[in-house]
């Protein structure tokens, strides 16, 4: 199974990650304060490094590692 990620949308509660594999996975965002405390647009500006390894948001200063979700 891939924990590459391809993908991150939100809804009022929830971070949702998809994978490479097909998979989708919802967090939470009671589990990442800065993304609860985040503006939806904030939320929206993210980068997906290392080829899916990685999620990150320079204005929130976070990064996460889709592996450990």
């Amino acid at each position: 199974m891939s924990s590459l990620a391809k993908a991150v949308s939100f809804d009022a509660n929830t971070m949702w990650v998809d994978f490479l594999d097909g998979r989708k996975l919802g967090v939470p965002l009671a589990y990442f304060p800065r993304l609860l405390n985040a503006t939806p647009t904030q939320r929206e500006h993210y980068q997906i490094s290392g080829g899916g390894s990685g999620l990150h948001w320079d204005e929130i200063d976070l990064e996460i590692k889709p592996e450990v979700l």
